[in-house]
């Protein structure tokens, strides 16, 4: 296999990127709303594969940063990305590189690749979380680690192992035609 990225690469690079805002933009309300992002992301590296997908998200995260609203609720910006929660947004970064890592090491089996998604998400919510308590202790005051999951973790596990799922499965479905787009 060419590692070298070609003109169908870099399509399905800035396409995947433009296909984690629109997730990003999904919000479904409920108790603690939540978006698609994650989804976006597993989704994402699950069809294009580590290497492509890691790019995507890099891409996604720098049209944030330089103020794109490609986020949750249309938002963008630097300063969106250094506040309270965005440590889970750059750790969609982390949690892509890690899968990438995993596919590298053991392949990429529907259960492989599930078990990555479920890793990257564990990655998301530790850099997220650290990140979240650094920025609210500095802007509010001091916050303990049991209160921060209660608030930025704990309602979202069942939502996220959701898409977690949904992404697995479609990833399985449509691998082949996203495998055969890219030939």
């Amino acid at each position: 296999m060419n590692d070298k990225l070609g003109t169908r690469d870099f399509a399905a690079v800035a396409l995947f990127a433009a296909v984690m805002a629109i997730c990003s933009w999904i919000s479904i309300p409920a108790a603690v709303p939540f978006t698609m992002q994650t989804f976006g992301v597993f989704l994402t590296v699950g069809l294009l594969g580590g290497k492509r997908g890691s790019l995507a998200v890099a891409v996604f995260l720098l049209l944030g940063a330089i103020g794109a609203p490609v986020f949750a609720g249309f938002a963008g910006g630097l300063g969106y990305m250094l506040g309270a929660t965005g440590g889970y947004i750059i750790g969609f970064l982390f949690s892509a590189l890690l899968m990438w890592v995993i596919e590298k090491m053991f392949g990429k089996s529907m259960w492989v690749l599930t078990a990555s998604m479920a890793a990257g998400l564990i990655v998301c919510y530790a850099f997220g979380t650290a990140w979240f308590m650094t920025v609210y202790t500095k802007n509010t005051g001091e916050i303990g680690l049991a209160t921060a999951l209660g608030w930025c973790v704990i309602p979202y596990i069942i939502p996220d192992v959701i898409k977690i799922t949904l992404a697995s499965v479609l990833s399985k479905k449509l691998r082949p035609v996203i495998s055969g787009l890219m030939a």
